[in-house]
Order: structure tokens, then C-alpha cells, then sequence
């Protein structure tokens, strides 16, 4: 019987990209040497020192993936962006500091391509993170994500800790925020079309619908959460995000919803809302010089599979 000698707490772990990790590692990517603890607010305040060093104290890991943080949509950010600063600065400098002061062997943690500087070339790559102020919608989200990259370094230079974080594009998948006024983009839009359909309504979509973003399904950023766990050395953050051909439009994203929800109604775009960032096209060029010949599932696909599990599991998704 093989020992089990990795301890991996996950936090945020019944989030949209905790499920998906537990769902990866259920499904045969876990290996016989891993245990893992999915956690999340139930099991402890994290933004309570003391409760955070209680969780690392009863769970002892090895390891740890940080996904815990206070998130929501353009909307939610631009009324409350003191609140994901100060929120967001608390649950990350006591997961860190727990995880150094357990002795934790590595953490992985997430950031958000919204921290790249607002005024900037394109394609952003990991190196230009702190090249100028994000978009003012969500400052306060964007630089407390932004300081765990200066928190990485820190326990690197000083203590030697293998600390480091991915930068995910657009994450969706099943378990996601399908709240319309507190949810990102892609689930929020499924949830409206849901409700066209049903009333027979047009699908109004807030904005212009120019914007472009890069899509991930949460499961294929489980399979490379998993990889950069396991295999990723370096302290400076990695982007996962699909290629810079495979960015849509947010009206191509609600035409891809219809399609996979079978709405025939008419698309109609609120302008009045805000647009948010027009883009922030990502470079997967480094994900690609170390692992070539990953496939990520084709974003028509993954929009399906993500409109079926809401159809399926509608009563507790629309929370």
C-alpha cells in the first residue's frame, strides 16, 4: 500500500475551481501518495488569523492550493472595491503566513488576469504584472491579488519557501456564480438565457457586446492546477489561459449560450451598461514551452457541458 506522504488543503475548495480540482482528482488524476482536504468558509474564517492558523494546526498539510477569496463580477467591483481590498489582503496574508509558519512545502495560488496593468501592449505575459495601475473598476480586487506575487518573493528570498501563483483567464464550468447581478460574464448569461427561454423574452446583454475575453474551463484549469503542483518550480507566476486565437467576444459567448440552451429569441445589447475592459489578451506562450501538447476542450463544447449542468441543477445554481 503506497504511503500517503502529500497532505493538499485546498481552500475555496467548494468553489467553481475547487470542484473542478476534486472532480479531476476523483476521476483518476489523483495519485495513491495524495490526500486531499477540500475546505471552505464553513470550516474556517480566513480572514481571522487565528482561525486560519487553527485550520493549518487540525489539517497539517503539505501542501496547498489557495483559491479562497472574495470575488463577483464588474458590477460588484465597482460598488464595492474597498471591501475585495481589505477582504481579499486579510485571507491572503493569513494563508501564506500559516502555510510558512506550518512549514508547508508549496503553495500554489490564484491570481486574476485583471491585476495586468489597464493601459498596456498586447499580448500581457506574466512579466509585466506590475508595469502600471489595473483597470479602475476593480483596483481594490486587482492589487490585493497583485500583492501575493510580492508575498511569493518574500518567503522565497527570505525563507526559502516554494510559494507561487497561476493567472487564470475567464474560468466557467458547473459549480460557478450563476448570480446575474454578482456573477462574471459567461454565467451570468446563462442564467439570463435561461430565463428568456422560459419567459420568451429577448436575452438582453449588458454593454456593447464588443468586448473580447479567453475563456478556461474549470476542468481543464484543474488538470493544470494539478500539473503546477506537482511539477512547476519557479516563483514567478504562470498563465493558464487558452491561446490568444481563441479569444470571443462577449456577443459571440451569449451566441455560443443560445446555441447550446437552444434559444431562439432575439439578442439585444443594453449599452447604457458598462463595457468593463475591452480586452486583456494573454500569453499562454510560457504554459506552452513547458507543456506543448496540452488540449483544452473546444469553448462550444465547454459552454454546452456548463448550460447542462445548470439546466440539471437549476434550483441550487441560481443562488
Amino acid at each position: 500500500m503506497t504511503e500517503v506522504t502529500k497532505r493538499i488543503l485546498v481552500t475555496g475548495g467548494t468553489g467553481l475551481v475547487g470542484r473542478a480540482i476534486e472532480k479531476v482528482v476523483a476521476d483518476g488524476e489523483g495519485r495513491p501518495d495524495e490526500e486531499w482536504i477540500f475546505v471552505s468558509s464553513r470550516d474556517a474564517d480566513l480572514t481571522s488569523s487565528s482561525e486560519t492558523k487553527a485550520l493549518f494546526e487540525r489539517h497539517k498539510p503539505t501542501h496547498v492550493i489557495h483559491l479562497a477569496a472574495m470575488v463577483g463580477g464588474l458590477f460588484k467591483n465597482l460598488r464595492s472595491n474597498l471591501d475585495f481590498w481589505r477582504t481579499n489582503i486579510h485571507i491572503n496574508d493569513n494563508v501564506l503566513h500559516s502555510a510558512h509558519e506550518s512549514g508547508v512545502q508549496k503553495v500554489v495560488s490564484c491570481l486574476s488576469t485583471c491585476i495586468f496593468p489597464d493601459k498596456t501592449t498586447y499580448p500581457i505575459d506574466e512579466t509585466m504584472i506590475h508595469n502600471g495601475p489595473p483597470h479602475s473598476s476593480n483596483f481594490g480586487y486587482s492589487y490585493a491579488k497583485r500583492m501575493i506575487d510580492i508575498q511569493n518573493r518574500g518567503y522565497s528570498e527570505q525563507h526559502g519557501r516554494r510559494f507561487t501563483a497561476v493567472i487564470p483567464t475567464n474560468v466557467f464550468g458547473p459549480h460557478d456564480n450563476f448570480n446575474i447581478e454578482d456573477g462574471h460574464v459567461l454565467p451570468g448569461l446563462i442564467h439570463k438565457v435561461y430565463l428568456a427561454k422560459q419567459s420568451g423574452s429577448a436575452l438582453t446583454v449588458w454593454g456593447t457586446g464588443k468586448p473580447r475575453r479567453q475563456f478556461i474551463y474549470s476542468l481543464d484549469l484543474a488538470r493544470l492546477f494539478l500539473w503546477v503542483l506537482r511539477e512547476y518550480d519557479e516563483v514567478e507566476p504562470i498563465i493558464l489561459s487558452v491561446g490568444e486565437e481563441d479569444e470571443v467576444s462577449i456577443r459571440e459567448a451569449a451566441e455560443a449560450i443560445a446555441e447550446a440552451m437552444e434559444f431562439r429569441g432575439e439578442l439585444v445589447f443594453d449599452t447604457t451598461k458598462s463595457d468593463g475592459q475591452f480586452k486583456k489578451t494573454a500569453s499562454n506562450a510560457k504554459l506552452r514551452r513547458y507543456l506543448p501538447e496540452f488540449q483544452f476542450t473546444p469553448f462550444r463544447k465547454a459552454v454546452k457541458e456548463t448550460c447542462a449542468w445548470f439546466n440539471a441543477n437549476y434550483a441550487n445554481a441560481r443562488k
